[in-house]
């Protein structure tokens, strides 16, 4: 039997994985304010299938150091190329954009900008203290590159204290030189523990996609590895070929599959997973704050209540 082509497989999806078209009034009120204030989101430069239902509720990623990155992994859709100088409007209009749409919590991501001496830090930095001043009430969560390890950088941003720092490791070791070849799996896994260092109160969160050829041994050993890390949150998604020339899907993960996954990650002590087909870093980012900063709560008062000897725990 011949194996489909590109063209096929981008045609069988199966049902768990196909979105409506964003079609909303909201949708198109979203994108309008984001071309108004010149702004990039990852919604739209990495073609994620939740886009409709983010933008309706006006929730959106916000991609800042511009839409060009300096890299070209193998499952991304945002343009690779020599990125433009970064803009110093960038982060006031990424608050301004926040206090618009009334984010109780917001994610700001970039591209890689491995031409930067700093690699992007600075403006991260920037933009935290542009949202701690005009949406003091904002929750914010970043998600990171590797910044290329460049010295200070992940020091530098951790210490602007964001509520949520995010950096995805996005795949099983063994696929890097191929799917993300501009990275190394150690120093992405070095870098969250860094930011644990600096601040423990900081939630750490890192993401992976399924779909590569990724065996179930390797998913478990990563999971491993994050809680090393000492890595709270973990998300795990379906990678989808943007297009022929991105690397080639191997298959569609099913939902029970997902749902063994974030079993699995539970387990190992994961203070929140999320775990579907749809998943991705960003979708209901709002919500599941709220689910992990309770979660952190109640292991937190369960660990004091173990510590109070046995002769004066409340019996009954």
């Amino acid at each position: 039997m011949n194996k489909p082509d590109n063209k096929q497989q981008f045609e069988r999806k199966p049902k768990w994985i196909r979105v409506k078209a964003p079609t909303s009034r909201q949708y198109g009120e979203t994108r309008k304010m984001m071309r108004d204030l010149k702004l990039h989101t990852v919604c739209e430069e990495a073609a994620c299938p939740n886009i409709g239902e983010c933008w309706e509720k006006k929730h959106a990623t916000i991609m800042i150091l511009g839409d060009t990155c300096t890299r070209a992994c193998a499952f991304c859709n945002v343009k690779t190329g020599r990125p433009m100088a970064v803009d110093p409007l960038e982060p006031l209009n990424t608050a301004k954009a926040c206090a618009e749409m009334g984010l109780n919590h917001i994610v700001i991501t970039s591209v890689d900008r491995d031409d930067l001496n700093d690699g992007g830090a600075v403006q991260f930095v920037r933009v935290i203290e542009a949202l701690r001043k005009h949406s003091p009430n904002t929750t914010i969560e970043i998600l990171t590159p590797d910044f290329r390890g460049k010295q200070g950088a992940v020091e530098m941003v951790a210490k602007a204290k964001p509520d949520v720092f995010n950096h995805n490791l996005e795949t099983v070791p063994r696929n890097y030189p191929k799917i993300r070849p501009g990275a190394r799996y150690y120093n992405s896994l070095r870098l969250l523990d860094t930011v644990k260092q600096i601040d423990p109160s900081i939630f750490t969160k890192s993401g992976i996609m399924v779909g590569l050829g990724e065996e179930r041994l390797e998913v478990s050993q990563m999971m491993d590895d994050m809680r090393m890390a000492d890595v709270d949150f973990m998300t795990i998604g379906q990678y989808l070929q943007p297009t022929p020339r991105h690397a080639k899907l191997h298959r569609f993960v099913t939902p029970d599959e997902f749902k063994a996954y974030e079993r699995m990650a539970r387990g190992k002590g994961f203070l929140m997973v999320s775990s579907t087909p749809l998943t991705r870093s960003s979708y209901h980012a709002g919500d599941d704050f709220a689910k992990l900063r309770t979660a952190r709560d109640k292991k937190l008062a369960a660990l004091k209540i173990s510590k109070v000897p046995s002769d004066k725990k409340v019996k009954g």
